[in-house]
């Protein structure tokens, strides 16, 4: 009798001199892609739990504190951009990577639309991904060690006219009440807070804010753009303060924050 492979399976690195606090959930149900990723993130120090099915994928998603997750959208039973979907309606903290088809654009948008962080194209580089990783790991670190209570001391560290944000609590508000970012909106809305009127091109964005250079990856860029138009804007479709400098790229207009 041939036996079948448990549904989860937990990789544990034990490496000198590394935190182990990072957990990553990996739902990919093609076995030589999953192990791809297994061996190569292991690299990392990290904890790793690898599903082949969407359906316990999204079980373990919503109910472990897992650092990071990273989803294949094609999955049996649950697809990656539903996972993802219902991941981020309850964590908007937990910091999400896709996996897509080479040609499959319209996934990677509406995977971005969704909430994801991020994306990788199938076949990816193993450093490029590590690079990824890294990159998506630091972001939940910063969160992680923001105060959250209620009763902490909001330090203003930076106002522009309603538009107010606090490094120290990784916390924005306008007009007085948060917003509810996932942690690269809020480091995308910093970075262009921190340089009013400048304007950046999509690749000096996914450099500054994502952690590194890589062309056609700019529709990461204009997902994330698009959802925190949606959060601060009165009316998306005519931004006033997060405004497109065509054929350049992006700025954060501090006239347009004072006029809502």
């Amino acid at each position: 009798m041939k036996l079948m492979p448990s549904p989860v399976l937990v990789y544990r690195s034990y490496i000198l001199g590394v935190d182990m606090q990072d957990t990553i959930l990996v739902v990919e149900d093609d076995a030589d892609i999953a192990d791809l990723i297994r061996v190569n993130l292991r690299e990392l120090g990290v904890d790793i739990t690898l599903v082949h099915n969407g359906k316990t994928g999204l079980a373990l998603a919503l109910d472990e504190p897992f650092s990071l997750l990273i989803l294949d959208v094609t999955l049996p039973e649950v697809n990656g951009l539903d996972i993802c979907r219902q991941v981020r309606d309850k964590h908007p903290e937990k910091a999400i990577i896709m996996l897509t088809a080479k040609n499959s654009e319209t996934d990677r948008v509406l995977g971005l639309e969704l909430g994801a962080d991020d994306y990788m194209t199938k076949p990816f580089s193993v450093r490029e991904l590590q690079a990824r990783v890294r990159a998506q790991l630091r972001k939940v670190h910063l969160l992680a060690k923001s105060p959250q209570g209620q009763d902490a001391i909001e330090e203003k560290d930076i106002t522009i006219g309603a538009l107010a944000i606090s490094i120290k609590l990784h916390r924005a508000t306008f007009w007085g009440k948060p917003l509810d970012l996932t942690a690269t909106e809020f480091d995308l809305l910093l970075y262009l807070a921190n340089h009013p009127n400048e304007v950046f091109s999509r690749a000096q964005l996914l450099e500054s804010v994502w952690g590194y250079q890589h062309s056609g990856y700019e529709h990461t860029v204009n997902s994330h753009i698009n959802r925190l138009r949606a959060k601060i804007e009165l009316d998306a479709t005519a931004p006033k303060i997060v405004q497109t400098v065509w054929g350049v790229g992006y700025k954060l207009n501090p006239d347009g924050v004072q006029a809502q």
